[in-house]
């Protein structure tokens, strides 16, 4: 993330940047790796692109991990001053959570089920009580001592059985993404000696409580494309295939309805849905087809009393609505509407209970949940009254139910459970965040929505906070973030972490470009495919427009994102470089054409509906007039930190390197430029909730350092 002087200590050089003609002050001694070059000519339609640093993609090559060695070094070397800072941050991070934290217990098939972490120790507990919480604690795992002996650990996908004697889960402990399945007694403890090898790491139980269904990925492509059952006292090799998706821009999951009556297959592209349904008391029998694939139609399905109840963007609904269909007769042509399309709302979810129906929704790109009884007597909204808030449904396991829990938060408001009568219309609060320290005031910030108008004249929304005094000078140190890719939405949301940067004057910003969601279905439309240069713009325009209003500068206007955001970085580097005094790019997925073009490389196929198919030259032409990595040239960068993850299974590590190595040979400016490769980890970084602040710090640090605060 970013910017602007930076003083390293050791033999002192002073060099004079380009940007906003400060003084970097710059070891001379400290010199960067240089990556050799090998060229490799990559030759599509007729197109011949040269790729000196292809050979980086050799991830068992001994220079490869040199070459990321050297980096890293480098990395520690000119960040060697900001070591103390980073700890002190760190520190500072950590002493704002309760350490000995709780969930909010919620209840399920009997047993109240509990999330919990001990001071001093960064995994979490999980554990129940029978039927009161005033039982004896049952300790279902420890993850601080099943992570022992690894650098990295992640437990996933804790699945119980109806008759709650056995608990499924997945382990990874590579950061690969590849869970083991294991399975353990909970009457007995012992733990089950089959290694369900290579999967999501997610199962459910079939009725019977001896049958359960998972899904495996490629091996190589990561790609989840098969179901399999396994049988409760077998041996996983025995385990029977009951599903292969074929098609590979396709993925699939399984899962079990909230009424408990359907075991349900889906089938997945950014583009197309498709369930199959087996009822959960007939393991072993045929999952039928809820309505065949047609590109282009998306549905997603939900079980009540003996109907189906589909979300979809059938007919035309842009912004999807909610249809009924018979659970005897699910094809589409028998669907009904039953909460009609509407131009101006993007139905998002719908939450299912014996007497309530929920909707989760967006305005305008504002959060709204909507409570209907199934007979028609209640039909209203949960009030919020901010235009920088975050309302979302939480955990409802139980059907039979007239309380919804729901979160609630805002950019200054710490997050609360809250658990909603929706008969009374009385609220529980039942957590609310804590933020230690004692010096957390919300009334000290002050949060607002601005709106940039994009150069096709589209307005784009902008969610900031800040400290109250702040003046509109253009001298305020400013972190814009974004992501804007499949649909995902950035909502406003409260950080602990964030803290660090707002109490020492930073302005943090989130641009809600086009690619999300946030503004409906066509927002996200308008920032794909062949319009994918909308998100790039857009972002630029919403640092213009708060550099135009004061907020901030060039010489103090700071970027961020990572993976599908760190291509958003490399794009506008490339195209607007003299806006920022930093970036920080994570995890940045900036070769895009090489990356497309390799369908061997995990979930590449899945992703022609996101960025379009290069195998097809009008796809290729557009990728390639944006990809970063493609589009480095002789010109000055910001200062960058760009980081990654050996291991990670959704943008190769080479991508960042190759990046960062071509960066060096052609950009004409004496900025600071870091790689830092986590060699233990992959895309979502260090495991355990401490070790990941770390790299906040260092974030921060980098950040910090740039505007010259050094406390």
């Amino acid at each position: 993330m970013k910017t602007s002087h930076i003083i390293f200590l050791l033999s002192l050089t002073f060099a004079t940047s380009c940007k906003n003609n400060t003084m970097t002050t710059l070891d001379t001694k400290i010199q960067p790796p240089i990556a050799e070059k090998k060229p490799t000519n990559l030759e599509k339609h007729d197109d011949v692109r040269v790729d000196n640093y292809f050979w980086l993609n050799e991830r068992e090559n001994p220079e490869v991990i040199d070459y990321l060695e050297r980096e890293n070094d480098y990395n520690e070397k000119m960040t060697q001053h900001t070591k103390d800072f980073q700890t002190d941050l760190f520190e500072e991070m950590k002493s704002r959570i309760k350490e000995d934290d709780a969930s909010v217990p919620y209840k399920l098939n009997g047993y109240w089920y509990i999330t919990r972490y001990e001071k001093g120790k960064g995994y979490p507990i999980y554990s129940r009580k029978k039927e009161t919480l005033d039982a004896e604690e049952e300790i279902l795992f420890d993850c601080n001592k099943e992570a022992e002996g690894h650098s990295y650990y992640r437990m996933v996908g804790l699945s119980i059985s109806p008759d709650n004697t056995h608990i499924a889960f997945g382990v990874d402990t590579v950061s690969r993404r590849k869970y083991t399945i294991r399975i353990k007694n909970l009457v007995s403890g012992e733990l089950y000696p089959d290694r369900i090898e290579t999967t999501t790491g997610g199962s459910t139980w079939a009725a019977d409580g001896k049958t359960l269904f998972y899904t495996k990925k490629d091996d190589e492509t990561l790609r989840s494309d098969k179901i399999y059952r396994h049988t409760l006292g077998t041996s996983a090799s025995e385990d029977v295939e009951v599903f292969n998706e074929t098609d590979d821009t396709f993925n699939t999951f399984v899962y079990k309805t909230k009424s408990k009556k359907y075991i349900v297959i889906g089938s997945s592209s950014t583009l197309t849905s498709e369930y199959r349904i087996l009822r959960a008391d007939d393991p072993m029998g045929e999952f039928v087809v809820f309505q065949p694939r047609e590109r282009g139609l998306e549905y997603g399905i939900a079980h009540y009393d003996e109907s189906f109840y589909v979300l979809t963007n059938a007919d035309g609904a842009t912004n999807f609505k909610i249809m009924k269909v018979s659970e005897k007769n699910t094809a589409k042509a028998n669907w009904q509407d039953l909460i009609p399309h509407r131009e101006d709302v993007l139905v998002e979810d719908v939450e299912i209970f014996k007497d309530y129906y929920v909707i989760s929704e967006r305005s305008n790109g504002l959060n709204r949940i909507n409570i209907k009884r199934w007979d028609g007597t209640a039909d209203y909204y949960l009030p919020f009254d901010n235009e920088t808030y975050t309302a979302d449904v939480s955990t409802n396991p139980d059907f039979d139910t007239k309380t919804l829990r729901y979160s609630y938060n805002s950019l200054t408001t710490p997050n609360s459970v809250i658990d909603f009568d929706m008969e009374t219309k009385e609220k529980d609060i039942k957590k609310e965040q804590e933020v230690l320290g004692g010096n957390f005031d919300k009334n000290n910030y002050v949060s607002e929505r601005v709106w940039a108008t994009a150069k096709d004249g589209a307005k784009v929304p902008i969610s900031l906070v800040y400290r109250k005094g702040i003046k509109k000078n253009g001298e305020n140190p400013l972190l814009q973030y974004a992501y804007g890719s499949y649909g995902s939405i950035v909502d406003p949301y409260f950080s602990t972490v964030r803290l660090s940067l707002l109490d020492r004057g930073f302005i943090f910003a989130i641009a809600h470009i086009r690619g999300s969601e946030y503004l409906g279905r066509s927002w996200y439309e308008d920032g794909k495919l062949l319009k994918k240069k909308n998100t790039f713009t857009d972002f630029i325009d919403c640092s213009t427009f708060l550099i135009e209003e004061g907020y901030t500068s060039s010489d103090h206007l700071y970027a961020m994102g990572g993976s599908a955001g760190g291509l958003l970085m490399g794009a506008v580097t490339n195209m607007a470089p003299q806006l920022y005094n930093g970036v920080v790019a994570a995890v940045p997925f900036v070769d895009v054409v090489t990356t497309m073009l390799d369908d061997s490389i995990p979930l590449t196929t899945g992703e022609y509906d996101e960025w379009g198919n290069p195998n097809k030259k009008e796809y290729y032409e557009y990728m390639k007039s944006y990809s970063p990595y493609d589009n480095v040239t002789a010109q000055e960068y910001p200062n960058m930190l760009v980081t990654t993850g050996l291991h990670d299974s959704q943008v190769q590590y080479w991508e960042p390197a190759k990046w960062v190595a071509k960066l060096r040979d052609v950009k004409t400016d004496a900025n600071v430029l870091l790689l830092h490769t986590n060699m233990e980890a992959g895309h979502g970084g260090a495991s355990g909730r401490f070790e990941a602040l770390k790299e906040v710090a260092e974030e921060y640090a980098f950040l910090l350092d740039l505007e010259d605060i050094k406390e």
